[in-house]
């Protein structure tokens, strides 16, 4: 489990980094739901790093997202 949360993580990492880019910060609206998806399935394994991995990415795009106002 930790492992498909590790690579749920890793895959949201460059979308989230796209969302850095002005006018595409709507991609963190992809990228929030899916973090929330990888940080539940790591719940469950032994290990806590793709939890970790997925906390962090929806915490820096929701971050993201409030300082863009929701949608820039």
């Amino acid at each position: 489990m930790n492992l498909a949360s590790i690579i749920i993580g890793i895959v949201c990492i460059p979308i989230m980094f796209l969302g850095f880019i002005p006018l595409l910060g709507w991609l963190n609206w992809v990228v929030l739901p899916s973090a929330v998806i990888g940080a539940i399935v790591g719940a469950f394994g032994d290990k806590k790093t793709g939890l970790i991995v997925n906390i962090i990415v929806f915490v820096v795009g929701a971050l993201r997202l409030s300082v863009g106002g929701g949608l820039l």
